[in-house]
């Protein structure tokens, strides 16, 4: 049989047109761009597939199928003239923006590459646990990557915290099996209490990475799904995915919004994720070398089965900082800043009574903020200060609010 046989050829799709469309720049599969010039213009659009015969230097039309695309669902982040953000699987992309779809931040659209915006599918974000299905994709949204530069240096203050928190987390998951020789009972629950802004979190990440442990962040809210059943199986599905790392912390924030206390007016939902979480905790071997730890500032919330032997029966409590305490954490939350030397920590730890850490660290924020207004380079006592005056002032205005709350509610 003859066939005819085509002058050697590749796929290519057209990446972009010079404004007077006498240029074309065209993607291969691997990546590159080649480049073709005519005369006269190009019949082409952006996205559109094409044949080009590298010999001949001839560009035609190709099948679209010939260019084997798959769609991306993103959520609109910024919209800005002409242009786009979509946030894709945690990644930022810079689209142009479409004339004849409508869009608003927040927004979950679908698209390709080649085409960019192609359909709105949501008004609303779609986030990983909106999905009607659980599978390792949706556990591997909760893995925290490490931040390295965090250390027990950054945690300022509060050494006994930090050394309970060392006996408690990291020494069971570093020294596991000889634990487990001696014959002790593992330690599987530890409960941070205190108020927001106390360091729980940054203590949890500390001591995840001296530990090497992988370290799974869960907020309360976050894990609630609107699916019947989808919550409690994501939990278990966290669980196992752990319980197969050499050493692993789950990290549970605000639990008692998640796992609070059951009686007869409890949402069923409600009942049936403690039960998961009693279930998953109690299911622990003696080789899996995993630790939760979960904060509240609510204790008295919590379910009581949850405090039990074997799972959050060990607490470590976060109380406001005291005046060495203070100075301790204003000289950590400092350490990678440009500054003046003999900056008055003593004086401001003074003027900082019943202050949390957070709060704290926003003077450093606000002392930088002038520091550059100035058009200096390193934060001088004068920004220190005014720091401190700028976030005394907006905890003053906040805690005025509140109490004009409170007083219109009695």
């Amino acid at each position: 049989m003859d066939a005819e046989i085509s002058p050697p050829q590749v796929v290519a799709r057209v990446k972009r047109l010079s404004e007077d469309r006498s240029t074309a720049f065209l993607e291969l599969r691997n990546g590159s761009i080649v480049t073709c010039t005519t005369s006269g213009i190009w019949n082409l659009e952006r996205g559109d597939i094409a044949f080009v015969d590298t010999e001949g230097g001839t560009v035609e039309f190709a099948p679209e199928e010939l260019w084997d695309e798959e769609p991306w669902v993103g959520v609109v982040r910024l919209l800005s003239p002409g242009q786009v953000v979509i946030d894709v699987g945690g990644r930022l992309k810079i689209l142009d923006e479409p004339l004849d779809i409508d869009l608003r931040e927040g927004n979950t659209v679908t698209g390709y590459e080649s085409r960019g915006i192609t359909q709105v599918i949501s008004e609303d974000p779609v986030r990983y646990i909106d999905l009607p299905t659980v599978d390792s994709v949706t556990v591997e949204q909760f893995k925290a990557s490490p931040d390295r530069s965090l250390s027990f240096e950054d945690f300022g203050g509060h050494a006994d915290i930090k050394e309970r928190a060392r006996e408690l987390i990291e020494v069971p998951l570093e020294h596991r099996e000889a634990l487990t020789r001696i014959g002790a009972r593992p330690i599987k629950g530890v409960l941070f209490t205190g108020l927001p802004g106390t360091g729980k979190t940054m203590l949890a990440k500390i001591i995840a990475h001296r530990a090497d442990a992988e370290f799974y962040e869960i907020s309360g809210p976050e894990i609630l799904s609107k699916w019947y059943g989808q919550s409690e199986e994501l939990i278990r599905k966290i669980f196992e995915d752990a319980a197969t790392q050499e050493r692993a912390i789950i990290f549970f924030d605000e639990i008692d919004s998640l796992a609070s206390q059951r009686n007869e007016d409890s949402h069923e939902a409600s009942r049936r994720i403690v039960g998961q979480l009693l279930s998953a905790m109690d299911g622990f071997t003696s080789d899996t070398n995993v630790v939760v730890i979960a904060t509240t500032n609510r204790p008295q919330d919590l379910d009581g089965a949850l405090r039990r032997p074997g799972r959050f029966d060990w607490e470590i409590d976060f109380p406001p900082p005291n005046l060495e305490d203070r100075r301790a954490i204003l000289e950590a939350s400092a350490r990678r800043l440009n500054k003046a030397e003999n900056l008055p920590h003593s004086h401001i730890a003074e003027k900082t009574a019943n202050w949390t850490p957070a709060e704290l660290a926003a003077i450093w924020s606000e002392a930088a903020l002038l520091a550059v207004m100035e058009s200096r380079d390193a934060i001088f006592e004068d920004d220190y200060v005014s720091g401190y005056e700028r976030v005394a002032q907006y905890r003053r205005s906040t805690a005025h609010k509140s109490s004009e709350r409170i007083s219109g509610e009695s």
